[in-house]
């Protein structure tokens, strides 16, 4: 009998039977290896951009633009981490308060942030979307005028970026209550200290207007009864201070340290981090004596000049502290330090 053979016989209504059907080689994976979609990290331009490891950086010293081309995603990365610091305050007698300091840290960065750093609200971990976000500097405020009357030096500028502003410092008083000018420091990111006067008198309020966390702290105040010593301004994180007699003038409050970029700001007290938003000396008027100068805070806050006649000292650019107040009759007060934005993403 002949035996059944499968794969050679075939007929009318038999099909062919060639065997099992095999599958033919290819990409069978759709994507990029076993992860799927590769990540998307945030792409942009404007300002002056360096690379520190997997991040960029972009730092602003004048008006521009951060042009947002890729937006990201969670994979990779979607927010930014940023720094916008306004112009410091002019002093007159006074010291120059800090322009006002905002920090916010990304979740996917990995530097040092400021005690300042928002860690939650709508500040915090700020998305981006592929759109042109405009970026201000703002200028230091002008300085007081000359004369042993002259007034007060004026506030900083504003600067802002991604919706978010920080208020220019507040200007430092003059001396007396004459016209034109007022003892009293002007209110600001950081408050202005306060000129000389018979009475006591006031420093300029900080954190204003307000917000979380707080942009700035207080101005120095003049302790009166004949001491003709000028408040310091206020700093990022330490208020202005205010002196119990005669002598130099008060120190400037402290600005705030950040590691969001290595190559900006100045040196403070940790040797790691870079500081930002210094509050300015006041100045001082002792009879017959040249006093020493008074300090200016960490940040960019000038030091006063130290000795009779001497006209006031200009706080740091791009730092936004805040100008040191004049000693004497002598002179004019002096410009507060422009401002700075610094933008940090992962690309990477």
């Amino acid at each position: 009998m002949k035996e059944f053979n499968p794969f050679i016989q075939e007929g009318k209504g038999i099909k062919k039977n060639r065997g099992p059907k095999k599958k033919s080689f290819g990409y069978q994976v759709l994507g990029f290896g076993s992860g799927g979609v590769p990540p998307k990290f945030v792409a942009a331009t404007g300002g002056t951009v360096t690379t520190s490891g997997n991040f960029k950086i972009h730092t602003f010293t004048g008006n521009g633009t951060f042009c947002v081309s890729c937006a990201g995603d969670d994979k990779g990365s979607n927010t930014v981490s940023y720094m916008i610091v306004a112009g410091g305050g002019g002093a007159g007698y006074g010291g120059g308060g800090a322009g006002g300091f905002r920090e916010s840290k990304s979740v996917t960065d990995s530097y040092t942030a400021s005690p300042l750093n928002a860690t939650s609200g709508p500040t915090y971990n700020m998305g981006v979307s592929v759109q042109g976000y405009p970026i201000v500097i703002g200028a230091g405020g002008g300085a007081g005028p000359s004369g042993v009357y002259g007034g007060g030096g004026n506030n900083g500028s504003n600067s802002s970026g991604f919706g978010l502003t920080s208020a220019g410092g507040g200007g430092g008083g003059s001396a007396y209550s004459i016209p034109p000018g007022s003892p009293k420091g002007s209110s600001g990111g950081s408050g202005g200290g306060s000129g000389f006067d018979a009475s006591q008198s006031s420093g300029g309020s900080g954190n204003t207007p307000p917000v979380s966390p707080p942009q700035g702290n207080n101005g120095g105040g003049a302790p009166g009864g004949g001491a003709q010593t000028a408040g310091g301004g206020g700093g990022a994180t330490e208020t202005g201070e205010t002196r119990s007699g005669q002598g130099r003038g008060g120190g400037g409050g402290d600005g705030a340290g950040t590691q969001i970029n290595p190559s900006a700001g100045t040196p403070g007290p940790s040797g790691s981090l870079k500081y930002f938003a210094g509050g300015g000396a006041g100045g001082s008027n002792t009879p017959g004596g040249s006093p020493g100068p008074g300090p200016g805070g960490a940040g960019g806050g000038a030091s006063s000049p130290g000795g009779d006649g001497h006209a006031g000292v200009a706080g740091t650019a791009n730092t936004g502290g805040g100008a040191a107040g004049k000693e004497a009759e002598g002179g004019s007060g002096a410009a507060g330090g422009s401002g700075i934005v610094i933008i940090r993403y992962k690309f990477q």
